[in-house]
């Protein structure tokens, strides 16, 4: 960050808040080009999103914040905005995230607290349908063709044969179908352990949500049970999977008759999530030079080779994916 974005950012800061008596720390970067910074003063503390404004559009995030606060969920209040500037002072969720506290022991109460959460996000959608934009089908084909693209041409260099070109096409085609089966609602669309923070008032607080769209009701569930950070045993998972099913159910959300069914859905999700996921990683490093996520890329491609095993329409992407170099 240049000397004079930081200058106007401590500026519009102090502007907002009616003081400068804070120190600017560095709070946290995500994949994207928003950085977040906390400022600490008088014994309180406070967030500020910097996302330059020919990269990043604040918009999305103040407009969706606003309505999930409405709806009942803890993401952060928005104390003051300067879209031009593309700064936005917010109050602080904490520095506990899920993931550094999930664990055996407290794993069945903070899911507890998110599937919760995630329930009041997916019935809002009745509230307001057109809310958010949909989650196309051209939309769910593209982030898997970066796994094609990302993952097995630039960071494998793999050239594929036509017919295993046709094969990831065709597999592509029947997860898209899947997705755009289910139940559409408000989905975060990342929904998972670093996104989701512990707070003792009204846990969890929810960060991350500007990429909000309209799309299948599994999707954020995958996001949480399959999370590319931590991983848990698909019997407790698919546990997870059905009682979440059943809580949908009894919120009002349709289509659900069918847990068999559900859990299917949620497997699928998971090979269409994990595919884009893989992709990203391999873009992050190869592309804007972030290689930490390349650590978290094992367990994505476990992921996508236990839920094409399970299936008899993507044994031939679960024959491709074994046969893949190790990275």
């Amino acid at each position: 960050m240049g000397m004079d974005r930081m200058a106007a950012l401590q500026g519009f800061s102090a502007q907002v808040l009616g003081h400068d008596r804070f120190a600017v720390t560095p709070a946290s970067a995500d994949a994207s080009f928003r950085r977040y910074f906390r400022l600490r003063g008088d014994g309180q503390t406070w967030i500020v999103m910097d996302a330059p404004p020919d990269k990043e559009k604040l918009e999305p995030f103040v407009r969706i914040a606003t309505k999930l606060e409405e709806i009942g969920l803890n993401v952060p209040g928005i104390i003051g905005c300067d879209f031009t500037q593309g700064f936005c002072v917010l109050t602080d969720l904490g520095e506990r995230p899920y993931l550094n506290e999930l664990q055996a022991g407290t794993v069945e109460r903070l899911y507890g607290d998110a599937l919760g959460a995630l329930v009041v996000l997916q019935t809002g959608t009745f509230l307001d349908p057109e809310f958010l934009p949909p989650y196309s089908r051209d939309m769910l084909l593209a982030e898997m063709e970066l796994f094609r693209a990302w993952y097995l041409g630039r960071h494998l260099g793999i050239r594929l044969s036509d017919q295993e070109s046709a094969m990831l096409s065709s597999a592509f085609a029947s997860l898209a179908d899947a997705a755009l089966q289910q139940p559409q609602v408000w989905v975060h669309r990342d929904f998972h352990s670093r996104n989701l923070m512990i707070d003792p008032r009204h846990n969890p607080g929810i960060l991350d949500f500007q990429d909000a769209v309209r799309g299948p009701i599994t999707y954020d569930l995958v996001s949480l049970l399959r999370d590319c950070y931590v991983a848990w045993p698909r019997d407790q998972v698919v546990d997870w999977v059905k009682g979440y099913c059943a809580l949908s159910r009894e919120s009002g959300l349709h289509g659900l008759e069918d847990e068999a069914c559900f859990v299917e859905w949620f497997d699928r999700m998971g090979v269409q999530r994990h595919l884009k996921v893989a992709g990203i990683f391999a873009r992050l490093h190869h592309r804007d030079g972030k290689s930490g996520y390349l650590a978290d890329l094992p367990l994505t491609l476990r992921y996508l080779e236990e839920a094409t095993a399970l299936y008899a329409d993507l044994r031939p992407l679960h024959e491709f994916l074994l046969a893949l170099p190790r990275p």
